[in-house]
């Protein structure tokens, strides 16, 4: 089957649901029941905390073959995963299936639970470090499915992903069982992924290093959707949230390109009092939200929110007044952990409120501008964030592809190159983003607008910014390194790109070695 975006799916994938195709980023609406959720009496005097980790797996019944899932928050700095299935393989439990919303480095130890049959699935939206190599070269039988993160709740919601168990790192937690990200030695801010596996699994253990009081105060996620709560020494490190993605470039060439970018914000006629603006994590994407905040100032133009990934940087401008709201999937510093816990003009939302595109309107609908990264554009203007030019999986969608159709301009903003590397290519390695919810590509070398944007081309050409087809580009990368050779894949697929609406926008094989 050739989908949307002109790629080869299989009609039936090994270890996958029944293939439904890309047809477009609109043309699969949502309409239906949402799954139901567990429920059980807790009598008075009944007590929530355990003595440890494996009386929690015990009491909640944890078997052969179940879905277990973990959120991202702690990112890079994060302990709990690994420490549940080191304690679930001690356990002797095997063919578990995980469902984390991101996987990161620190989660390296889990390539041996895989190899030890401990693990046999992966359903998340986001993999980089040993995990997303050993995918790559084929360590599973099944293939990862990767999704966005409004994709990922939709799944949970629509009953496509069923959580037997949720494991929820809680930087604070009472007796009862409510939770908070804001406190505590580990805290790390918003817990938005978490609130619909709180939801949804059949059973919810609270893991925490800070218990506390009760009630604790302010509740995140309630005492009435969690079974038990566990105690441990330490949840994670809080520095391991801050990535090196998330600081402002000091590169010359991005920064101007970050600053053209600011020009076509300016240019599209959005940046007025109102404005909603979120960009990526990515340096180049920071500094646009810089040279932004300048018109901004300049202007006196207050925005209506921000949303994210919220980094100190927005929160700086919240503070400011440039915006009313910060609205918060996942804390991306210290700072922004902070700002959460003080400011009550910065909300911490979920991750089904922020992308869910079958949840009655998300937030994204309401974004005016977003900044994105991207690894590969191509003449389509569709988007690889997911591999690597070597074809190996080096991230995901994330919200990319939820923030891309929602907003009414997407912006990308990349290097020509990267490296000896073209980013203009004829056809994307992975398509994560459908080049129909893209605007516009800022690079150093010119700005490519969309065909279907020739509203936006035109307020471009009329502030006479350097406006030049999307096959210029692509020539001129060619011409200054050559054209990339061929990736060589196998034919195993390893990966499922699904669409924020639940179809197959693209399949990853595995690599070759």
């Amino acid at each position: 089957m050739i989908n949307a975006v002109g790629r080869e799916i299989p009609s039936k994938i090994e270890g996958y649901k029944k293939v439904t195709p890309f047809s477009g980023a609109f043309s699969i609406l949502g309409s239906g029941v949402r799954a139901s959720s567990r429920y059980k009496t807790v009598l008075p005097g009944e007590a929530k905390v355990l003595g440890s980790l494996r009386d929690a797996i015990e009491r909640v019944g944890l078997s052969n073959g179940m879905t277990i899932s973990f959120h991202h928050h702690l990112r890079n700095g994060d302990y709990v995963l690994n420490m549940v299935l080191d304690e679930i393989a001690k356990m002797g439990i095997r063919d578990i299936r995980i469902a984390p919303s991101a996987l990161f480095e620190c989660h390296a130890p889990l390539v041996e639970h895989i190899k030890k049959g401990v693990v046999v699935g992966i359903e998340t939206n986001y993999i980089v470090g040993p995990v997303a190599s050993a995918v790559s070269e084929g360590i599973l039988d099944l293939p990862v499915i990767m999704r966005s993160h409004g994709g990922r709740d939709r799944a949970i919601e629509a009953g496509e992903l069923h959580i037997d168990v949720a494991f929820i790192a809680a930087p604070s937690a009472d007796v009862y069982g409510n939770v908070n990200g804001v406190c505590g030695p580990s805290a790390c801010g918003s817990l938005g992924y978490a609130f619909s596996d709180a939801r949804y699994a059949d059973h919810v253990v609270v893991i925490t290093d800070n218990l506390v009081d009760y009630p604790l105060f302010p509740i995140s996620i309630d005492q009435t959707f969690i079974d038990y709560v566990v105690k441990v020494d330490k949840i994670g490190d809080p520095r391991g949230i801050v990535s090196g993605t998330t600081s402002i470039t000091r590169d010359p060439l991005e920064l101007k390109i970050a600053y053209m970018a600011s020009q076509v914000v300016e240019a599209s006629g959005l940046l007025v009092d109102g404005v909603s603006f979120q960009t990526g994590a990515g340096g180049t994407s920071l500094a646009v939200a810089k040279f932004v905040r300048d018109i901004m100032r300049e202007r006196k133009i207050v925005g209506s929110f921000g949303l994210g990934g919220i980094t100190g940087f927005f929160v700086d401008m919240l503070k400011e007044g440039l915006f009313k709201v910060l609205l918060d999937t996942q804390c991306f510093d210290l700072k922004a952990v902070e700002s959460l816990r003080e400011d009550r003009n910065h909300v911490e939302i979920s991750s089904s409120m922020y992308g869910n595109p079958h949840n009655k309107g998300a937030v994204v609908n309401n974004l005016d501008v977003i900044i994105l990264g991207a690894t590969e554009i191509d003449l389509d203007f569709n988007v690889n964030v997911t591999t690597g030019s070597n074809g190996y999986i080096m991230g995901g969608s994330g919200g990319h592809s939820d923030t891309a159709a929602g907003s009414k301009l997407t912006v990308i903003v990349a290097n020509l190159l990267r490296g000896r590397i073209p980013i203009v290519v004829d056809k994307v390695t992975t398509v994560t983003t459908p080049g129909e919810t893209v605007d516009v590509l800022v690079t150093e070398h010119g700005i490519a607008v969309n065909p279907r944007r020739e509203d936006i081309k035109r307020k471009l050409t009329d502030k006479r910014l350097p406006v030049v087809d999307i096959l210029e580009l692509r020539n001129r990368a060619y011409k200054l390194c050559g054209r990339p050779e061929d990736i060589e894949f196998g034919d195993k697929i390893v990966g499922v790109v699904e669409y924020r609406d639940g179809t197959v926008i693209d399949v990853i094989r595995r690599v070759k070695v």
